[in-house]
């Protein structure tokens, strides 16, 4: 039974990675200041894992989370382009810093690896499609920037210390446990609520802009494949997606069929550092790990559109 530490732990994808590492029988350990996570996430687990709370950035905390850990997952940060747009220094600093301090703990306690949850906002507007990960970056906001910086500290630290380290770059992660209440809400369970409320999204932008949507359960499958492989991890960077390109206003359409009835949405000017088209070249994960998108998009979206409506009847 292996010992693994779920950075950032609460929130969406972290809870969702923790739930699985348990499920499997494995010892969890946890931290979140719970300043994006939320405790509900948790609920399933109580009992099960062990939480350390506290933030990333404090090395004391970290270190004491760190003892007997064979692998860590660092899913934390404060994960939004807008919100690092509104306030650069504390994306900087929890998404940079707390990078830093979370390695130098992982190297210092003797960790064997590290998987980062690096993001795909790092290739910006490239307008060559798909994505591959010998582009040169062209990050757009202060988190791509962060994320970016994650990706050469994991390579550096692998160089320098011999750590043993892995960037996932996540397209656009979707499922049932995403917070459709938070500001920065995530465009699936912000389409999904409006029509399960029969409200009119906002789409900034003409809706035409292009996503790799990938359901959780791949995201989680990813962490997986990278914590277990026998292949030796040098900070090499690879795509995580479905490897399929669906626009916002096809979403909205795959949402209104779920839903019965059509949604019209309410178009905005585009936000400042937002990407237009994306779609990821996956070739590189699949010969590095064996991955393989197990759930396609319009499953995942008819799964998690059925969660977000059993929750919305309940209240």
């Amino acid at each position: 039974m292996a010992t693994y530490l779920v950075t950032g732990g609460a929130g969406f994808i972290g809870s969702s990675l923790a739930e699985e590492l348990v499920r499997q029988g494995d010892k969890v350990r946890v931290i979140d200041d719970f300043s994006t996570g939320r405790r509900e996430n948790l609920l399933p687990l109580e009992g099960k894992i062990e939480l350390f709370e506290g933030s990333i950035t404090d090395p004391e905390l970290v270190a004491k989370a760190m003892k007997g850990v064979e692998v860590v997952f660092h899913q934390a940060a404060i994960p939004s382009v807008a919100r690092s747009v509104e306030d650069p220094t504390a994306s900087m600093f929890a998404n940079v810093q707390g990078t830093t301090v979370i390695l130098d703990g992982a190297r210092r306690s003797g960790v064997r690896r590290v998987i980062f949850a690096a993001s795909s906002s790092a290739y910006g507007n490239t307008k060559e499609l798909p994505k591959r990960e010998t582009m040169v970056p062209q990050p757009l906001s202060p988190y791509a920037v962060a994320k970016l910086t994650g990706e050469h500290l994991m390579r550096v630290f692998s160089e320098l210390y011999g750590l043993e380290t892995l960037s996932l770059r996540y397209f656009n992660v979707f499922g049932p446990k995403q917070d459709p209440n938070s500001q920065y809400a995530a465009v699936i369970p912000n389409f999904i609520t409006a029509a399960l409320e029969k409200t009119r999204p906002r789409v900034f932008g003409d809706g035409e802009q292009t996503r790799d949507f990938c359901f959780i359960e791949n995201t989680v499958a990813a962490n997986l494949l990278g914590a277990t492989t026998s292949k030796k991890l040098e900070g090499q960077i690879v795509n995580v997606a479905c490897g399929e390109r669906i626009s916002l206003n096809q979403l909205l359409g795959f949402i209104s069929e779920e839903s019965g009835h059509k949604i019209e949405a309410i178009y905005e000017p585009t936000r400042a550092g937002d990407v237009r088209d994306s779609l990821a070249d996956i070739s590189a994960i699949q010969e590095l790990l064996g991955y393989e998108p197990k759930v396609k998009v319009r499953d995942g979206l008819a799964r998690t559109f059925r969660t977000f409506a059993d929750r919305h009847a309940a209240r």
